[in-house]
C-alpha cells in the first residue's frame, strides 16, 4: 500500500513539473473557472481487507467491501488552478466477511474473540460492519482545470472518522456438517462498538480520468482499540465516481 501512495506522490510531482513548464506557454492563473462546480458528491465502492491478521481472523467467505458517500467542496489555488484543495464530510462503511469464524462483539472478555467454528455451529454467511462519519481532505491535480470531466486527475490526502455503529450479521446457522438448523433465511444481528477503534485515520489516494477514478486507502490506526485485539490495519481499493 505504501508503494501505491509513493507512486501517486511521484505522479503528482511529475504533473506539477509538467505544469511548471506549461505555465511558460499559458498563464493558468487567468483560466476561466466560472463554469466549474465548487461542490460535488463523491461516491466510492470497492474491496476491504484487514492486514496483519492472526490465523484466527479468517476472512474470505464473501466479498469484503466498502461504500462511501461524501459531500465535497473544491477550492482551486488562485496562482495555479491545476491544483486544488478538496474537503468535505460524509458516511463511510466497511463490511468484512468471515469464513466459518464466530466474532463475538457482545463478549465481556478483554480481547475480541475470533473463534474458528469448523467443528461447531456457525453461520454460513457472517460479516462485521462498521459505519463511520468521515472527514476527507485531498490535494488534487487536474490536467484540464477548466473542464474536469475531460481531465486526468490525481489526488493524495487523508481522512479522519468517528465510529457511529458496529454490528455483526449472521445468516443461516448450520452445524459442523453444514446442515441448516433454522432455515436459510434465519438472521442474527448483534451490535456493540466496545472493541473497535472509535477514531480511525487513513491515508488516501486517487487517479483517474473524467468522473471515474481508482482509489485506495490505508488506515494507519488499528481497526481494534489498543489492547482489545490484534494490531490490524484496514486496506481498501475501489472505484470513485465524482464530478471533481
Amino acid at each position: 500500500m505504501k508503494k501505491i501512495f509513493l507512486l501517486l506522490t511521484v505522479l503528482i510531482g511529475v504533473a506539477a513539473t509538467a505544469q511548471t513548464t506549461d505555465t511558460k506557454k499559458k498563464d493558468w492563473s487567468k483560466v476561466d473557472l466560472s463554469n466549474r462546480s465548487k461542490d460535488h458528491f463523491m461516491i466510492q465502492y470497492g474491496i476491504d481487507k484487514w492486514t496483519n491478521r492472526p490465523d484466527s481472523v479468517r476472512t474470505g467467505n464473501g466479498l469484503s467491501r466498502h461504500f462511501n458517500l461524501y459531500f465535497m467542496l473544491d477550492k482551486p489555488f488562485k496562482s495555479n488552478p491545476k491544483m486544488s484543495l478538496g474537503f468535505g464530510a460524509g458516511i463511510g462503511s466497511s463490511n468484512i466477511f468471515f469464513n466459518n469464524v464466530n466474532v463475538d462483539i457482545k463478549s465481556t472478555a478483554a480481547r475480541l474473540p475470533f473463534t474458528i467454528a469448523d467443528s461447531m455451529n456457525h453461520f454460513n454467511k457472517f460479516k462485521v460492519t462498521n459505519i463511520y462519519l468521515e472527514v476527507p481532505v485531498e490535494l488534487r491535480y487536474y490536467s484540464n482545470p477548466a473542464n474536469p470531466n475531460a481531465s486526468w486527475k490525481f489526488a493524495i490526502g487523508a481522512k479522519i472518522g468517528t465510529l457511529l455503529k458496529s454490528f455483526t450479521k449472521g445468516k443461516d446457522l448450520v452445524n459442523k456438517q453444514g446442515q441448516s438448523l433454522y432455515g436459510k433465511n434465519y438472521i442474527q444481528k448483534e451490535s456493540s462498538k466496545r472493541f473497535f477503534n472509535g477514531t480511525p485515520i487513513a491515508l488516501t489516494g486517487r487517479v483517474g480520468y473524467g468522473i471515474v477514478s481508482l482509489h485506495g486507502s490505508y488506515q494507519v490506526t488499528s481497526v481494534l482499540r489498543e489492547g482489545f485485539g490484534a494490531d490490524m490495519n484496514r486496506f481498501t481499493v475501489g472505484f470513485t465516481i465524482s464530478g471533481l
